[in-house]
């Protein structure tokens, strides 16, 4: 398994790539920010788990393919897949929730 060390969690990335609330930059990259985050979340626990793309699909009935467009924004995926990526796949648990 492979393992990458100084993990970051989302704030700290996105105030160090895109600045701090406010500034133009950052409120450019607001407007794309939800399909980038679900990559990234499940990019981020992944690597905290210690796991490949491969060994991750295999462990939830995909391909490594799959998970990799996933991460990097280029598949949209439904929620009952995202669950099984999360459970089966990195024995977590999905929350969802709606903000009014």
């Amino acid at each position: 398994m492979k393992t990458k060390s100084n993990l970051k969690n989302l704030d700290q990335f996105v105030d160090e790539e895109y600045g701090k609330k406010g500034t133009k930059k950052r409120e450019k990259f607001e407007k794309g920010y939800e399909a980038f985050r679900l990559g990234f979340l499940v990019q981020q626990a992944r690597l905290k788990k210690g796991m490949t793309q491969e060994e991750l699909a295999e462990k939830c009935g995909t391909n490594k393919g799959y998970i990799s467009k996933i991460e990097n924004n280029i598949k949209e995926v439904r929620i009952s897949t995202l669950q099984k990526i999360v459970e089966r796949g990195l024995d977590g648990h999905l929350d969802l929730s709606i903000r009014l």
